[in-house]
């Protein structure tokens, strides 16, 4: 199957969402390349940017959890 490379940037307002984003991540671990995460606190957010190798799919897939999450906006590049 043809896999894409893309970024996910996260944006997470308030530190307590962290474990629901984290559990997806973990899901998703087989096809993340790497990860920059920042506290940002002066705005109360975190910004996390993930890279990602994999189908399509699975990028979507995973951009859609994470976005469902209250309080998270994921938007993906490819």
């Amino acid at each position: 199957m043809e896999t894409k490379v893309a970024v996910v940037a996260i944006i997470a307002h308030g530190n307590d969402k962290s474990g629901e984003i984290n559990s997806v991540l973990h899901e998703y671990s087989e096809y993340i390349i790497g990860r920059m995460g920042i506290p940002y606190e002066k705005k109360g957010v975190n910004i996390i940017c993930i890279a990602v190798d994999a189908p399509q799919d699975k990028i979507n897939s995973l951009a859609g959890k994470i976005g469902r999450i209250d309080s998270v906006t994921a938007k993906t590049v490819y």
